[in-house]
């Protein structure tokens, strides 16, 4: 009998690649961060996470349990693209309150102001299209932009934001689609836009005819000082403002509530994008989102957590000069989550932070935040998450890991 020789095994060819813009796309330098110091020990001042203790856990029990006894079925069904009307007419009122006129069919609820921005550049940004940013700019903004194949341009500008001139400038030599800016409270800086330069951003993107794209996840959190009108409040800015908001910072990031308010045709076109992104956002978180501004003071809730924030803001302030090397510098934002240190000439932050990391406390480097050329001495310090205990041995540590 003759042996049979085995059948030779299949070959196998390799799967496609990847698309370019996958490959080109790194991760967040903030995020990698965050799973390097994930250990308890470690105090974090580089999350941009709101405190949990503040979440109003009884409140969104209450509200969820009352949705899904009183409206089960529409909790739990599908929902509109647009969102649910409840929602949108309390998103609106909180805008018309606060003097800029909104009606509930001027908002889409989005999962999360991200995916605002997200669908925004999906419906502008073609590949090779420009986009003005702030520089520093928010991180996760220029991951956004990337993927979508744009050229980045920083526009210049100093402790109170953008240079309207410089931006003028910028949009005769790039012909961009759109600026995008965090005017109150900025992510990564804490900086705040004055009005007046508001009111030139505002004139400068009528002029010119670019988009503006004005992002304001932190405006509640203030601690002293006047609000400013949102750049959309300005002449010349109304029939080309998106401008995005979020529960993410006042309620609870886990909710994944955000909005974007738009001229009606960007609005529709965001739509149409958010149809093959996800087709809506959780109808049950909306609907107990709904029930619970309608039945708790959410502004009340606010300014209890904005009060806590300032006084971590200040407990940060105040050991900041015996923590950090001799020359450094820092600001004092009015509000929001975070604060821009630059450390003296020959500091390198992403250097140094294996040191620091070593002695339990962390930062995130300035340098990822940059469109163009980075400033390596710079760092962002989150101040809201721990207390002002922690905040301070976090400092000594700080300065340990910096000597």
């Amino acid at each position: 009998m003759t042996a049979t020789a085995p059948a030779p095994a299949p070959s196998t060819a390799p799967v496609p690649a990847f698309a370019a813009r996958a490959a080109a796309v790194g991760g967040s330098p903030v995020r990698d961060i965050l799973a390097v110091t994930a250990r308890p020990e470690v105090i974090n001042f580089a999350g941009g996470l709101p405190a949990p203790e503040f979440f109003d856990s009884e409140g969104f029990a209450a509200a969820y349990q009352a949705v899904l006894t009183e409206q089960p079925g529409q909790a739990l069904q599908y929902s509109t693209t647009e969102g649910e009307p409840a929602l949108r007419a309390r998103i609106a009122a909180r805008y018309t309150e606060r003097g800029l006129v909104t009606d509930a069919d001027d908002i889409l609820v989005t999962s999360g102001s991200q995916q605002a921005l997200s669908l925004l550049a999906t419906a502008l940004v073609e590949p090779g299209d420009t986009v003005l940013v702030e520089n520093p700019c928010y991180l996760a903004a220029l991951q956004v932009f990337a993927f979508t194949g744009a050229h980045v341009v920083a526009v210049p500008g100093d402790e109170q934001g953008i240079d309207p001139g410089a931006l003028e400038s910028l949009i005769a030599e790039h012909r961009p689609k759109l600026l995008y800016t965090v005017p109150t409270f900025q992510n990564p800086t804490g900086r705040t836009m004055p009005a007046e330069r508001r009111a030139a951003v505002a004139a400068v993107a009528a002029r010119c005819g670019i988009w503006l794209v004005e992002d304001d996840p932190y405006g509640e959190l203030r601690f002293e000082g006047e609000r400013a009108p949102w750049i959309a409040a300005h002449p010349g800015a109304e029939d080309r403002t998106a401008l995005l908001g979020s529960f993410s910072k006042v309620m609870a990031p886990g909710l994944r509530l955000g909005w974007l308010r738009a001229p009606a045709a960007l609005r529709r076109a965001c739509a149409i994008a958010k149809q093959g992104a996800d087709l809506h956002t959780p109808t049950v978180n909306q609907l107990a989102a709904a029930w619970y501004l309608e039945r708790y003071d959410l502004d009340a809730h606010v300014a209890r957590v904005a009060g806590v924030y300032g006084e971590r803001r200040d407990a940060m302030l105040a050991g900041l000069a015996a923590a950090l090397p001799e020359g450094a510098t820092w600001n004092r934002p009015e509000g929001g989550m975070f604060l821009w240190v630059r450390l003296p000439s020959g500091y390198d932050a992403t250097e140094r932070l294996r040191d620091v990391v070593a002695h339990d406390v962390a930062y995130v480097p300035g340098a990822p935040f940059y469109a163009g050329a980075p400033d390596p001495a710079t760092l962002r310090l989150c101040f809201v998450t721990q207390t002002p205990e922690e905040i301070g041995e976090g400092l000594r540590r700080l300065r340990l890991g910096l000597a």
